[in-house]
């Protein structure tokens, strides 16, 4: 039986894939963990263990002790926040990446998978669909920590046959959770607003174009891709992926089609900065002809989806 152990389970993607996973494999064969014991009530569904993945020795005994199969590895300081405490960001997204990977090398793990992000591009990166394999020059220490990740996954694969798969994903958009501290962000909230009845200040200018995708697509791709045969999956540092490519301004209109008197303004911060080194637009070609990958949104089926299901979620959003 697989024993599937999710790091970070109770974040914006944590809290969507453990329950996908509990779902396909049985409850019994998830464990779900998070750093903070308020995190349990997310997870009534399947077991939950307060974790610090900073704490090798607590990690190792639990890999060994549950014989764990598969390790999903989400936790991470995100783009935004990790600008504010760039050392603590590295020393918990490099750290934590080598401890699971030196687990899964001494318990020969099935398979591992760790999410990376197109933070890893940067300014000297072509930003119209950005290629699998081009110039990466991260300036954050979000995509600095991806991108030195990506290499250490890539060598683990190569040099101790570590089954570790990964995707950069573009900024992702649920409605299950709040957002969690990245740049994409206002993408989530801008719907909680919009469902308010207040206005929406967002901090990125109007026409910042940036690659997003629905939460479910990022769930069909990340189980498409763990269920590939081995042999299939080329790239082992990490897939180009994409959903959709919209604006700030773009996503206020798609949502003014269901809220006429929905007002937004714009007051770009810090984060500008980081948006507009990243891409406008992803080509994520190899996923699609090494493991079939197609997503099933667009802007305008996202919008109507989330309008419709985040008031069960929030209810200050009825």
């Amino acid at each position: 039986m697989e024993k599937i152990l999710v790091i970070g389970a109770a974040g914006q993607l944590g809290s969507e894939l453990t329950k996908s996973l509990a779902d396909l494999y049985g409850s019994e064969s998830v464990i779900a963990t998070d750093l903070q014991e308020s995190a349990r009530s997310k997870f009534d569904y399947c077991r939950f263990e307060v974790l610090d993945v900073m704490n090798k020795d607590g990690l190792r005994d639990l890999v060994k002790n549950e014989k764990v199969t598969q390790i999903y590895h989400l936790a991470a300081v995100l783009s935004a926040t990790g600008e504010k405490k760039p050392i603590f960001a590295w020393h918990l997204n490099m750290e934590s990446l080598l401890h699971v990977l030196e687990l899964a090398k001494e318990f020969k793990l099935e398979k591992v998978y760790w999410p990376s992000s197109i933070a890893v591009f940067g300014p000297n990166t072509p930003k119209i669909n950005t290629p699998q394999y081009c110039v990466k020059e991260p300036n954050t220490v979000y995509g600095i920590s991806k991108q030195a990740g990506e290499r250490w996954c890539e060598y683990y694969f190569q040099k101790f046959n570590v089954d570790v798969r990964s995707l950069r994903y573009p900024g992702l958009i649920g409605y299950k959770s709040l957002p969690g501290g990245g740049t994409t962000d206002y993408a989530v909230d801008i719907y909680h607003k919009a469902l308010a009845g207040q206005k929406f200040s967002c901090f990125l200018k109007e026409d910042s174009y940036l690659p997003m995708m629905y939460m479910p697509d990022a769930i069909k791709a990340t189980l498409d891709l763990m269920n590939t045969p081995r042999e299939l999956v080329k790239i082992r540092s990490s897939y180009n992926l994409s959903g959709m490519t919209f604006s700030p301004k773009e996503i206020f209109e798609s949502i003014k089609k269901h809220h006429p008197s929905f007002e937004i303004e714009y007051q770009p911060d810090f984060r500008q900065a980081i948006a507009d080194s990243w891409p406008d637009s992803i080509d994520d070609s190899c996923a699609r002809k090494d493991w079939g990958w197609k997503p099933d949104y667009d802007l305008d089926s996202m919008t109507l989806d989330i309008l419709k299901n985040l008031p069960d979620y929030f209810p200050v959003a009825k």
